[in-house]
């Protein structure tokens, strides 16, 4: 800016001095060649919009947080005991760095990843830090350092670890926190012209330097280095200036990602990332504790309890379990009610894994066979032990029908057999159409796509063939998946297929063994569209029973 309007401000000071004054008014030459005012005009425009870019592309784009700023504290994070724990540790080490380095001689850590899947908490941690830990956090996604002039990417990393290190010599300590982390630090792949990314390999570079140079000098230490060298080249060597110690500047990094795999390995040598802590899917007891969190801030009647959403949440991280929660609140609210109920979260868990339920419009005989199909899946997984929650042949997310199950009680394996029994329950839908009408639809698409699944899983990671040998790791031309490894090999596939027609045949057995129970289901269906978990266990029960 001061190179824009410092010109024309001189000319006016000059023209000043000189006895002849800017006067106000349109200049002789507009007044005389006006054609040229809006060429002009716009050529400065375009020139301003190509100027601002260049003004700012230098910038760090972080966002500085103080301690007040964040209403999240410690204690509200639940359901990660061992991962706050750790958190907690590393500021310790943080906020004693003076007497961890000086009287115990230790150095202590720079850099801390937050790795796991998306929800699990990772920026919430962070923001619970930022309050925690009394000192400037320096909050930035790492999309926010990538520019579209070469070479600007490098010049924000760069500006970032400046703040940072600027604002730990000012208030004795700052962290730093970077989202998406891989945007900005994935792997270097190549020569930088054949890379990716462009400068991919350049801004890793880049991280990896500045990570190393925490204890880089000020510009007025550099100034004041320079200064003391040009006087010790006059000086005999015992009246030898000596330069300033550089000021240590105490920083840690956190950073941010669900993809830790695709990240650059030089980033987790010692002095940079050498910690990482894992976000995991929190288990039962941990979803108790974060259901009773955030049920004690939402309404809810006694139908409601932490233990009964620890149950019907496994495999959700915690962002998804409140996500589901505010879903039960709004259906509540959708039944002018202001309290959420048992009922509530159940149809709230269905339209968020399963999508909203609309009216199709059958022809009878064609909801007939959607019907029948998905009372054959419902039977065959009741016979199994699953826990089934809902049939319905109502349109959900481009399906025709569903049956929803899962585990009765939270699995973290599953054995060969349990993933048969899986295996026919996919096939269960085709084999109750076979014997109803003869032939199955195209409606078995999607269940022969799970079962070969499975199927591959069983013959490739599991040794359910002749060969012990896992195709996981294999490389086979022109499969980029298990499924097409195994495929791919005549024997797996034989095995594979032979896999799939035991599990056909057993689910047509035990279909027309309780053919009684699923007529019955696949009335109910037709007539009401839509079962519960407990009206289908009713069902079928009923009808065993008779």
């Amino acid at each position: 800016m001061v190179v824009v309007l410092g010109g024309p401000l001189a000319w006016c000071v000059a023209r000043e001095l000189s006895g002849h004054p800017v006067r106000p008014g349109v200049p002789d030459f507009v007044r005389d060649h006006p054609e040229w005012v809006l060429p002009t005009a716009m050529l400065a425009l375009v020139g301003v919009g190509l100027l601002i870019p260049y003004i700012s592309a230098g910038r760090s784009p972080h966002t500085l947080v103080r301690p007040h700023d964040s209403t999240v504290r410690l204690s509200d994070v639940v359901g990660a005991a061992a991962t706050t724990q750790e958190v907690i540790d590393t500021l310790n080490l943080f906020l004693n760095h003076k007497t961890f380095r000086d009287e115990m001689g230790g150095t202590a850590r720079r850099g801390v990843l937050f790795e796991g899947a998306s929800g699990t908490g990772k920026t919430y941690l962070g923001k619970a830090m930022a309050a925690e830990a009394g000192v400037p956090f320096l909050f930035v996604s790492a999309s926010g350092f990538q520019s579209m002039f070469y070479g600007q990417t490098n010049r924000r990393v760069r500006a970032y670890f400046r703040a940072l290190r600027r604002a730990a010599r000012a208030e004795g300590g700052a962290i730093g926190f970077i989202e998406e982390f891989d945007a900005i630090g994935a792997a270097r792949t190549g020569m930088g012209i054949g890379n990716s990314r462009e400068g991919g390999i350049g801004i890793v570079n880049e991280l990896l330097v500045q990570m190393q140079g925490f204890e880089l000098p000020t510009a007025w230490q550099r100034l004041r280095g320079r200064l003391i060298d040009q006087c010790n080249r006059w000086l005999p060597r015992r009246l030898m200036l000596s330069r300033p110690p550089i000021e240590h500047a105490n920083i840690l990094l956190v950073a941010a990602t669900n993809r830790a795999s695709d990240l650059d390995p030089a980033l987790f040598s010692p002095g940079r990332f050498d910690r990482v802590v894992h976000f995991d899917l929190p288990p039962r007891s941990d979803r108790m504790e974060i259901a009773r969190y955030y049920l004690a801030r939402k309404q809810h009647d006694r139908t409601v309890s932490a233990a009964f959403v620890a149950d019907v949440t496994a495999g959700y991280t915690p962002a998804r379990i409140e996500r589901l929660l505010d879903e039960a609140l709004i259906v509540a609210l959708r039944g002018a009610r202001t309290e959420m109920s048992y009922h509530d979260v159940i149809s709230a868990q269905v339209v968020s894994e399963a999508g909203l339920a609309h009216e199709v419009g059958y022809h009878p005989e064609e909801k007939r066979r959607v019907a029948m199909h998905e009372a054959g899946h419902a039977l065959q997984a009741a016979l199994a032990g699953r826990d089934v929650k809902l049939a319905s042949v109502l349109r959900r997310a481009g399906t025709l029908g569903l049956v929803a199950h899962g585990d009765v009680d939270e699995r973290f394996l599953r054995t060969p057999s349990e993933a048969r029994d899986l295996m026919a329950i996919a096939l269960a839908g085709r084999a109750a159409e076979i014997q109803e009408f003869g032939e199955a639809s195209s409606g078995i698409a999607g269940d022969l796509a799970t079962a070969t699944e499975i199927a591959a899983q069983l013959v490739g990671t599991l040794g359910a063939s002749d060969s012990l040998l896992s195709l996981q790791s294999a490389s086979v031309a022109g499969a980029d998946n298990l499924v097409a490894k195994v495929l791919h090999d005549p024997h797996t596939r034989a095995k594979a297929d032979a896999l799939m027609h035991g599990a056909a045949g057993r689910a047509a057995c035990a279909l027309l063994e309780h053919r009684r129970a699923l007529l019955a289901l696949a009335d109910a269906l037709c007539e009401h569209d839509e079962l519960s978990g407990d009206e289908v266990h009713a069902i079928i029960a009923g009808a065993m029973v008779h």
